[in-house]
């Protein structure tokens, strides 16, 4: 059995079954739509409240305040704070990091399951071109069939590699359409979160500028005391 009879015996079968996969995989992708909305809904907070109420338990020097009150939030954004906050006595270059950190996998986490939709939406057009490519063989085969008249099955296979066609459209379109959305559901929230913690970095190099003048002056009296005992 050569190839073209395989090919032609896989047309046999007709462009019913790429539909129904294509069935099947658009429920997948209304099933993932959702899962994520509901996902990234239930992971959401006043961020305005929230960004007041932390930066005035830090301006108050409160930092173990400010982390519960992180911890309180679902949020990405105050997860991704919270991580520069664990250890404050590091510095604003550790805190930083820790930041930069946390916000990659609070990306990751929230692009899961993403890929499947991106890749319905690039390709459902053509697995319903793929039926349509049967849809036609078969119609050639019903034409040959009928010494050329056009019969009433010649315009049914015709009409089901259209269909064909539409399905695999119709599967494409709302998928790219979430997956544009999340994507920029993402973004935007990545975005407000690395404002967030811009803001509390800041603070932490306020008030480690502020800190060094003291060391200083502890550092110079002492010299000065020690310098008075030597005489």
């Amino acid at each position: 059995m050569d190839i073209q009879t395989k090919i032609t015996s896989l047309a046999g079968m007709g462009a019913t079954w790429i539909m129904w996969v294509l069935v099947g995989l658009s429920v997948g992708g209304l099933a993932i739509a959702l899962e994520r909305a509901l996902y990234l809904a239930l992971r959401n907070d006043n961020l305005r409240k929230l960004k007041a109420d932390v930066l005035a338990l830090l301006r108050k020097g409160d930092t173990t305040a400010a982390r519960a009150r992180l911890a309180e939030s679902k949020s990405f954004e105050a997860q991704v704070v919270a991580a520069g906050l664990e250890e404050p006595a590091d510095g604003a270059a550790s805190a930083e990091e820790r930041m930069d950190g946390a916000a990659q996998l609070a990306k990751l986490r929230m692009e899961r399951r993403l890929a499947f939709l991106g890749t319905l939406g690039s390709n459902a057009p053509f697995l319903g071109l793929l039926g349509t490519v049967i849809g036609i063989v078969r119609a050639f085969h019903e034409l040959n069939g009928a010494a050329g008249r056009v019969t009433s099955g010649l315009m049914a296979e015709v009409g089901e590699a259209l269909v064909a066609t539409a399905v695999g459209i119709m599967v494409a379109l709302p998928a790219i359409a979430s997956y544009n959305y999340f994507q920029r559901v993402i973004k935007s929230r990545i975005t407000r979160a690395d404002s967030f913690g811009k803001e509390v970095l800041a603070m932490l190099k306020s008030e480690q500028r502020s800190e060094q003048p003291a060391v200083k002056s502890t550092r110079k009296s002492g010299s000065m005391l020690t310098a008075r005992q030597v005489a």
